[in-house]
């Protein structure tokens, strides 16, 4: 009976103070939200980073996948990130945590996969855009902070992202919950977009849409959608390189469950691409073909999809089919050579040829007009839009940085496709290299159409997935290994199916 009593009466404080630090704790999310960072929120919020850091060290996983995960949403207009804080300092900072985690884990992380030609080429453009440093093209002086901030994400967020994936995506597992994954922020950037075109915009992403001249065209007729990313461009040739991978990933794959869910998702991609009115992308997806025409060593296979990339080619360029349609119609006016948009592109290109022709190592990373007097020299370079990755590191790094930055690149796209051509056995796993190296030929071939090489979540996606492909010879054994139990599951099944359907004949 005491003791009845004793546990009632204790437990009914306990129960308010429980409320009330509830009541505090959703008070302070709130104002973590709608207000910045307030000490009072910090201080109150402090329980959850708590919880976060004991999933973070027990579970190191967690971290990557929320890694991943982050860097699809960062641009997305209605996600209420804080204010005040720099998109890529979430990226940066788990990148970081991730690496500090393996260096004190050192026993069980494999550097030994590190050393590899992909890490030889990102040490030639990182040591590149460091020296930049030193650049004062503007004869305004050396600023340290400038350049750091766009060294960041020109170049030590491409290391970050190779180190991350390279130790990370260790084993079989891994990699098939990290290409599921990937899958599943793909196919939710595609249902986003169908969201945005049959349901609507949220009032964030209208308000948005109503101060950009580039996404509402033909007399407010024709909407180019953007999903979760920064912008139409983003969205679009992201989609077009994810449908490259996804569909290259399904037609080799062996197990047919696998086959089914990547050949869905890359329909899916490919669908998605047009609503986003990118021209460019339609290119990308091209391109990946083209290169799994080598890539794949099959005569058949190469046939096959090229016969296909010449009939969509055709069918954009030299048909009139499907007019009607202001998707299709905007698609099929990449190949206009009179279109203006690229007129005007090649016009600033010129102005900006000559001003470079001064500055043989570019205006420096991380300068831009904001930052320099209205009488200065190349002002008016500054001022002209890039339109274009490539055009962008030409403009900062000038014409040494641009084929500093094409030599490296080409490096890493060589050495993993070497590695899956000619160390890969299991016809599967080089499916699933072969992707991610046509995903990263489309990416390219996007970042020289539009600035959106160096985007969120492009970058981690496509440098990540290459990344991948220099690990998967370590992986391999363990793979077949793998693909054998999943194929005699599959098999085993089929049997019992086929002995059911025989048994109802009977």
């Amino acid at each position: 009976m005491s003791s009845t009593v004793f546990r009632t009466s204790t437990s009914e404080p306990l129960g308010g103070r429980v409320a009330i630090l509830l009541l505090l704790f959703a008070l302070a999310i709130f104002t973590f939200i709608h207000s910045g960072y307030s000490s009072f929120a910090v201080v109150i919020s402090l329980p959850v980073f708590v919880l976060l850091l004991i999933l973070t060290l027990k579970f190191r996983m967690f971290l990557f996948w929320t890694l991943v995960c982050v860097n699809f949403f960062l641009q997305m207009k209605s996600f209420p990130w804080p204010d005040g804080v720099p998109t890529s300092l979430y990226n940066e900072a788990l990148s970081i945590l991730l690496l500090s985690l393996a260096i004190i884990d050192v026993k069980e992380t494999k550097f030994e996969r590190v050393a590899n030609f992909m890490l030889f080429a990102l040490i030639i453009w990182c040591s590149f855009c460091t020296l930049e440093v030193l650049n004062n093209t503007w004869g305004l002086g050396i600023n340290v902070g400038f350049w750091y901030t766009g060294a960041r994400m020109m170049a030590f967020q491409l290391m970050y992202i190779f180190l991350v994936f390279t130790i990370y995506i260790n084993t079989p597992q891994n990699l098939i919950k990290y290409l599921f994954l990937w899958g599943a922020l793909s196919a939710f950037a595609v249902f986003w977009i169908w969201k945005q075109k049959y349901i609507g915009f949220t009032a964030i992403e209208r308000g948005w849409l109503q101060g950009s001249r580039t996404h509402i065209l033909q007399g407010g007729t024709l909407i180019r959608y953007f999903s979760i990313f920064s912008d139409a461009s983003n969205a679009g040739i992201n989609l077009a390189s994810a449908a490259v991978a996804f569909i290259i990933f399904g037609i080799t794959s062996k197990i047919k469950k696998y086959k089914y869910i990547f050949l869905g998702i890359g329909i899916a991609c490919f669908w998605g691409m047009f609503p986003t009115g990118t021209r460019t992308a339609i290119f990308c997806f091209l391109a990946g073909f083209l290169a799994y025409t080598i890539l794949s060593k099959s005569f058949k296979l190469a046939t096959i999809i090229g016969l296909a990339g010449v009939a969509l080619f055709f069918f954009l360029a030299f048909t009139h089919i499907g007019q009607s349609n202001q998707m299709i119609r905007r698609m099929r006016s990449a190949f206009n050579k009179d279109d203006a948009s690229a007129s005007v592109r090649t016009m600033n290109q010129a102005v900006m040829k000559k001003y470079l022709a001064d500055a043989p190592f570019g205006l420096g990373i991380g300068t831009d007009v904001d930052n320099v007097p209205s009488n200065n020299k190349f002002r008016k370079l500054a001022s002209l839009p890039p339109d274009s990755e490539y055009v962008y590191i030409w403009v900062h790094t000038g014409i040494i940085g641009l084929i500093v930055f094409l030599v490296t690149t080409a490096m890493m796209f060589l050495g993993a496709s070497y590695i899956v051509m000619f160390r890969l056995r299991s016809s599967s796993l080089r499916g699933i290299g072969a992707g991610l190296c046509c995903a990263f030929i489309s990416i390219q071939l996007g970042g020289y159409g539009n600035q959106v090489l160096m985007q969120f979540p492009n970058c981690l996606v496509f440098y990540g997935g290459l990344s991948i492909v220099y690990v998967l010879p370590f992986i391999e054994k363990e793979w077949l290994v793998l693909e054998d139990k999943k194929l005699a599951i599959q098999n085993e099944k089929k049997r019992l199916k086929l002995e059911k359907k025989l048994a109802k004949r009977v």
